[in-house]
């Protein structure tokens, strides 16, 4: 059985809320000199550090996309160490990287 996606459903029960939040989000990745590759990367060591492999597996291909490495993602995810201790790298650093390898 396929999860649904949050977001869509979120959009279809609750569509101001669901437009409240992606004006949210446009205005936040409009704002300040952090580029596309540096607010992805962010993303994912947040993410990560929370153990959200969905989310992390998201957004690697919009890192890449954006020019982010392979070894940028994994040192991303390899600095939540420091932060929040084993959780994201042993929920997500595999798929991670996985997803990254299998982007052409």
């Amino acid at each position: 059985m396929n999860a649904a996606n949050p977001f869509m459903v979120l959009k279809r029960e609750a569509p101001e809320v669901s437009d409240a939040f992606g004006s949210l989000l446009s205005a936040i990745s409009e704002k300040g000199s952090l580029d596309n590759k540096m607010r992805q990367l962010i993303f994912i060591g947040i993410k990560s550090s929370q153990g959200d492999i969905s989310a992390v597996t998201a957004h690697v291909p919009m890192a890449k996309q954006a020019g982010a490495t392979r070894d940028e993602i994994r040192d991303t995810i390899i600095m939540t160490l420091a932060i929040s201790g084993t959780q994201g790298v042993s929920s997500c650093l595999v798929p991670a990287i996985n997803c990254f390898d299998s982007l052409s």
